[in-house]
């Protein structure tokens, strides 16, 4: 939820940490912080506001002197943004830095405990706390900061990723996760910590990744040292090579990176099925499913588990295994699945699906399934993330990073893996004799061709956009496989532009919506060709009929809808269990195109974060 950055080692640390803050924004942006030690003192700088306002402060107020560093994007939890609660914190001595990404649950009654021991606090955040807990533990017990830290955290409960030094040991830092993605960068007798591998990717390409209960004490000119949190056991660190490119994280010429995003789906559905996807030869390969096809073929049914953009992608691939393979799938909030004590047995299967790998409702999730005894297969983008880890086997998504905070390659690429898992398993069993098993892999060989073609809506979709640009509300409807199309498109405009907007199955306007519509209410109405079409018309007329603005999502050479929408645009024509990743594509455009009207953070909308790792 927050961003972590950390240097130690022969540079300049100021501008490694404020370089990787600026890469990290998009994990939390309602204020920011950083602290360098120059040899002598710790040289503290802290902001309401994005990293651009630390940076133009710390350059004013404070030395930018210091080989050791740690900084801090915050996405609040505790205490208001302000400058008092962004982090880092001192302890009350002053000589222990803390930098925090997660929640301390117990931080309360560990506060009072201390109060009792003669510390107080500047600031509302349970980060503060930990620290003085740490600095309570090293002095009781004397003993040094990498001791005292696991002490203290086998006395928190929550989640954490946390980086701390002391000014009284300049040579080191350390480091400790749970719940939290950490990651540290590994150069010639340097080291950068980091919530993800963007800060450090252009420093070096080596990169170990914390699990869960892990801590290290990293020291200059030594090696890092690896430690379990619950009973001290000696782990051993697994340095991975990089994949990540500069090049990738950098906006390549376009104004925001949602809309560069946008624009690399095509590319990203072709690499997402790079490799997997042989039609000619009429082929699927996925290793995590090669592998494991039984627990599949013999499964009770599918159990998905996500949140937000995910979940709309769970929903498309329930309609995609029910009507392709004939398995039974349940889609589940993430969220609510763990608390609602589900019935889980070994027969079925659950999908979890994230674009980070790391939300916490859906880790919650895949635990709880493999205590009951059921398979898990992970779909995720981010390679090594904790979802990776954590399930029995998986799919890589490779839709490469994806930095603006509203989902869109994300939802794409998700669908491309659930459709070739849908459709190996089809294969499999049966359903799908070779004639249209081969129809369906040649199709979704098209789709990046299509997509692209799906792109070039975008000076129309630009130009409804501002007809539409100041209302105030918006509903999107779709049916069979288009409504969760419909519920994405909402989310979408809601995320960025904060219209107000609902996604509904377009039979279900007339159960209540439909008492909203005016001549003032725009309505999205996903229409293509295929599946329930003369429904959709009909849908289409009631809105009409009562003064709503129309705007549709149709097939190309589509005439019927045209003559009663106030506003058309075309898509390529597809098999239908594939529209959805052709019929979201105008709606992302108009999402961004209508955000950016209103002068809005289309990459950084207010009270989001990229990965939600707290609950």
């Amino acid at each position: 939820m927050c961003g972590i950055v950390g240097y130690i080692g022969h540079r300049d640390a100021y501008p490694i940490i404020i370089k990787g803050l600026q890469r990290l924004e998009y994990r939390g942006y309602d204020s920011a912080g950083i602290a360098l030690y120059d040899g002598k003192d710790i040289n503290l700088s802290k902001t309401k506001g994005k990293v651009e306002d630390l940076k133009n402060k710390s350059q004013k107020s404070i030395s930018l002197e210091g080989k050791l560093g740690i900084g801090h994007t915050r996405w609040a939890t505790h205490g208001v943004p302000n400058d008092v609660n962004s982090h880092p914190h001192y302890s009350n001595s002053g000589d222990l830095v803390i930098i925090h990404n997660g929640i301390i649950e117990n931080y309360d009654s560990l506060k009072k405990e201390l109060i009792k021991r003669g510390y107080t606090f500047s600031s509302e955040t349970d980060t503060e706390v930990l620290v003085n807990l740490i600095e309570e533990v090293k002095r009781k017990e004397g003993v040094k900061l990498g001791k005292a830290v696991q002490i203290a955290l086998n006395q928190v409960v929550g989640a954490y990723a946390i980086a701390v030094f002391d000014k009284q040991k300049p040579d080191e830092i350390v480091v400790a996760k749970l719940g939290s993605p950490l990651a540290i960068g590994v150069g010639e007798n340097e080291f950068f910590i980091a919530s993800d591998a963007s800060p450090f990717i252009e420093f070096t390409n080596n990169a170990i990744y914390l699990e869960d209960e892990e801590m290290a004490v990293i020291r200059l000119g030594k090696e890092i040292k690896l430690r379990k949190i619950k009973d001290d056991a000696i782990a051993y660190p697994s340095i991975q090579e990089l994949k990540l490119n500069l090049e990738e994280i950098e906006k390549g010429g376009f104004d925001h990176f949602m809309l560069k995003e946008i624009y690399e789906q095509p590319r990203a559905i072709l690499d997402t099925y790079r490799g997997r996807l042989l039609a000619k030869e009429g082929i699927i390969k996925m290793a995590g499913i090669d592998d494991n096809l039984e627990k599949f073929l013999n499964a009770n049914r599918i159990i998905i588990v996500a949140c937000g953009t995910s979940w709309h992608a769970g929903l498309v691939a329930e309609y995609i295994f029910e009507d392709l393979a004939r398995i039974p799938v349940e889609v589940e909030y993430a969220s609510e699945f763990r608390y609602r004590n589900p019935v889980i047995t070994d027969k079925d299967v659950l999908i979890a699906i994230s674009q980070s790998g790391e939300t916490a409702d859906t880790l919650a999730a895949i635990k709880l399934a493999k205590e009951k005894g059921a398979f898990v297969f992970g779909v995720c983008n981010v390679v090594g993330s904790s979802i990776a880890r954590e399930t029995d086997a998986g799919a890589y998504t490779h839709a490469g990073p994806e930095i603006g905070v509203a989902s869109t390659k994300a939802f794409t690429t998700q669908i491309t893996v659930l459709t070739l898992l849908a459709l190996k398993l089809a294969k499999e069993k049966g359903i799908f004799n070779n004639t249209r098993f081969h129809e369906h892999l040649t199709e979704l060989e098209n789709i990046p061709a299509k997509v692209e073609k799906a792109l070039l809506t975008n000076p129309l979709v630009e130009i409804i956009a501002d007809v539409y640009k100041n209302s105030t509300n918006c509903l999107y409807l779709g049916r069979g496989y288009n409504f969760p199309v419909a519920l994405e498109g909402a989310l979408k405009l809601k995320e960025i532009s904060y219209i107000h907007a609902e996604g509904y199955p377009a039979a279900e306007m007339k159960h209540g919506p439909i008492a909203l519509i005016d001549e003032h209410m725009p309505v999205v109405v996903i229409a293509t060709n295929k599946g329930h079409y003369e429904k959709v018309v009909s849908n289409i007329q009631e809105i009409k009929s009562r003064k709503g603005k129309i705007i549709a999502v149709v097939t190309e050479g589509d005439e019927q809808v045209r003559d009663l929408a106030d506003h058309v645009i075309e898509i390529p024509e597809t098999l239908e269990s594939l529209t959805p990743l052709l019929t979201t594509i105008p709606l992302q455009l108009l999402s961004y195109h209508i955000a950016v009207m209103r002068g809005c953070n289309v990459d950084q909308p207010r009270n989001l974060a990229k990965s939600v790792t707290v609950e």
